[in-house]
């Protein structure tokens, strides 16, 4: 049985729900068969996010972790690829902390790559239905910090395990204008099932050679 942690944050910006955490409950609810999920709830919080991270990978002792964050505009489910050292928040989190330009991790290398099999986890959640694509930034807020985090939690702490972020659209709830693109969380978690399998059985180290860059 794979052990795997899945991770959402708690509401940000005035916003009263995260479908980030709402999938992540929804896959814990009905993990992919064989693998075993557990679900942790984080703060949007420069640093405690960081704390709670670790203390659920070290109660969990996971093979995999997946940790989620809300991209709003975004059309579809992204993988990504790198989470970079570095804090510079355009709104405050939710203790109204809002680094400018600050490491994540002062001294850290300067980026992380995921340690999950991006293509194989894009190309799984397209054939479950699922629009999904990587992604190539998670941005500079608190999605990206935990990025960075998990990357280096990783390679200083927990060799053996390995891990990647993932950013959500919008629920449909959130969307007030009818026009923004969203995702019911129910269809989330139905990819990010698809997500897990792939990661668990693809082989440390090894991808689908596939393109899926960018040329911007």
């Amino acid at each position: 049985m794979t052990r795997v942690l899945i991770t959402g944050f708690a509401p940000f910006g005035g916003e009263r729900v995260n479908p980030s955490w709402q999938a992540a409950s929804l896959v814990a609810a009905d993990p992919p068969a064989g693998l075993s999920v557990t679900a942790a709830e984080l703060p949007c919080v420069f640093g405690e996010s960081l704390d709670a991270l670790r203390d659920a990978v070290r109660a969990t002792a996971p093979d995999l972790v997946l940790c989620l964050g809300q991209a709003g505009g975004r059309p579809g489910v992204t993988v990504e690829r790198v989470g970079i050292n570095v804090d510079d928040a355009r709104i405050p989190d939710n203790r109204g902390r809002q680094p400018i330009d600050e490491p994540v991790v002062p001294g850290g290398p300067a980026a992380y790559f995921s340690t999950l099999p991006v293509k194989a986890c894009v190309a799984a959640m397209r054939e479950a239905g699922v629009p999904a694509a990587a992604s190539n930034t998670a941005g500079t807020f608190v999605c990206n910090h935990v990025a960075y985090g998990l990357g280096h939690l990783i390679a200083t702490r927990f060799p053996h395990v390995r891990g990647g972020f993932v950013h959500v659209p919008w629920a449909p709830e959130q969307v007030t204008d009818g026009q923004a693109p969203s995702l019911p969380p129910a269809t989330v978690a139905h990819g990010l099932r698809a997500l897990l399998a792939a990661a668990a059985r693809t082989p440390a180290g090894h991808d689908l050679n596939v393109t899926e860059g960018a040329t911007h």
